[in-house]
């Protein structure tokens, strides 16, 4: 047994993590920063997002100040209404039911601009989501949904970007290196236990930050809390994220917290690799321009409202519909009219998809009740009613008499030729933690703060329940990344100086 002494660990090296140990080291800490898998598979599932990330700010000025390189003649051709603070805290109110732990949520969305901007100044460069989050209108891009801002490269170039700042800092980073047990007396943790090539390492530290995951690539773990069918769940990200850092918390007393049956799942293309493939990085097995289609199951019936909301506060929960049909399957329809609308992902080489020159021909080609499928579209069609169809607002153009209803951008589909897209289901992180305060430290059943214990990222349960306001994630991440840093840093100066 080799032992090595830090001020703080951090596990894990996605986002969360490498945020919490730049602002560690920001406040004098000296910070080891532990990875279980080898460097070319670094960066949890941060690497694999598409890089949008929600913020609080107010109208484009704010933004300019976070994308310094947004020209004056850039800026004339952009429609950018204000996300407040409010408007941010009530989309997370509302898509969780209610449910999001308030002081959590409140630390979030208060903290989230500074957040950026502190991004900002450790070299993460960000640029304006034109290709998701806009529509182009007499030649000006109008953004919508509260969600104009990603990474630049996406995960790939946030994951770069944090590595080659902490890199600069000095902070050590040990690949192929997982953390198995955290060592605690007396209510205080006080280092950790680490697998290398199997042999095992004790590491004496004054604080630990958790910021390694949840359990989504822990098929056991995803039937126990989420259910029986999870089992068939495509994991969209990490292989390593199996609930290492929750059981190592719970045996030193952490409190479990937050919505433990639920998870963050999309509508993900059927022939996805069944875990996050490194080599093909970024988002790019999604399918979300359900919105403009319509979804039919294998026995030819609709099953969501694929037009209840703006994409950006659907798509988490349209995963585990997808989870509960037959097969665990089912078909995103398109006709030509909304066809050049779809998001980038519906033409990469990867997309699985079928066309042709007829409805009757397109259903032939499908595994589906084609007499079923073909009377779910005409239904469908001889309800959308009349009115103005415009992508960038919801709506209102709706069905009337149909269940499930669609409530806004419902238009016939009558217009050759026709697409289907298979779409299965994707989980991406799961929403049950630990519990922690507003600042990271990990409270035990109590409510007593473990001490010299933190988390951060998906670690932390409470924010999240039902469902999730796109690119709070990210956020998340980073907000509570920094704070715990920070708290970490302080009670390793604390513990140093007695």
């Amino acid at each position: 047994m080799v032992q090595l002494n830090y001020d703080c660990i951090v596990v894990g090296a996605g986002n969360a993590a490498l945020c919490a140990a730049i602002s560690a080291r920001e406040k004098g800490a000296r910070v080891l920063v532990l990875e279980r898998g080898p460097q070319h598979k670094r960066g949890g599932n941060s690497f694999f997002t598409d890089g949008a990330i929600r913020f609080a700010y107010r109208g484009l000025d704010a933004i300019r100040q976070v994308i310094p390189s947004l020209s004056d003649e850039e800026a004339e051709k952009i429609t950018l209404p204000e996300y407040s603070e409010e408007d941010y805290y009530d989309d997370l109110m509302r898509v969780t039911k209610g449910k999001s732990d308030p002081a959590l949520a409140r630390q979030l969305v208060e903290k989230s601009y500074e957040t950026i901007k502190w991004m900002t100044d450790n070299g993460i460069t960000f640029e304006l989501n034109y290709e998701n989050q806009s529509f182009e209108e007499e030649g000006k891009h109008h953004f919508w949904g509260g969600l104009p801002v990603k990474t630049n490269n996406k995960g790939v170039g946030l994951i770069k970007q944090l590595n080659e700042r902490v890199k600069a800092l000095g902070i050590e980073v040990w690949y192929a290196s997982r953390a198995v047990k955290l060592l605690s007396e007396n209510n205080q943790v006080n280092g950790l236990i680490v697998e290398q090539e199997g042999k095992r390492l004790t590491i004496q530290a004054s604080s630990i930050i958790l910021a390694c995951g949840g359990f989504e690539a822990n098929t056991a773990m995803r039937i126990q809390y989420l259910g029986a069918e999870w089992e068939h769940a495509i994991v969209r990200g990490t292989e390593y994220n199996t609930g290492d850092g929750l059981k190592m918390a719970m045996e030193v007393g952490a409190a479990p917290h937050g919505d433990w049956s639920g998870c963050h799942s999309i509508g993900t293309d059927a022939n996805a690799p069944k875990v996050g493939d490194f080599t093909k990085p970024g988002d790019i097995f999604k399918k979300h321009s359900y919105p403009y289609s319509i979804m039919v199951n294998k026995e030819g019936q609709r099953f969501v409202d694929e037009g209840a909301d703006f994409r950006n506060y659907t798509y988490a929960k349209y995963g585990r519909e997808v989870l509960k049909q037959p097969g665990h399957i089912a078909f995103q329809i398109f006709d030509a009219k909304v066809r050049p609308m779809l998001r980038k992902e519906y033409e990469l080489e990867e997309t699985t998809v079928y066309k042709a020159k007829t409805l009757e021909a397109l259903i032939d080609l499908l595994p589906v009740n084609k007499e079923q499928c073909l009377k779910t579209i005409e239904t469908f069609n001889q309800a959308v009613q009349e009115g103005p169809y415009n992508p960038t607002v919801k709506d209102g153009k709706k069905t009337l008499g149909i269940a499930p209803p669609k409530s806004n951008w419902a238009l016939p589909i009558d217009k050759a030729p026709f697409y289907a897209f298979p779409i299965t289901c994707g989980v991406t992180f799961s929403f049950g933690g630990v519990h922690a305060n507003t600042v990271g430290e990990v409270l035990n059943s109590s409510g007593d703060p473990i001490e010299g214990l933190f988390a951060a990222g998906e670690m932390i349960g409470g924010i999240f329940y039902h469902n999730y306001p796109g690119g709070s994630g990210l956020m998340s991440g980073a907000v509570f990344g920094r704070l715990a840093g920070e708290s970490a840093a302080r009670y390793a100066q604390k513990v140093n100086s007695n």
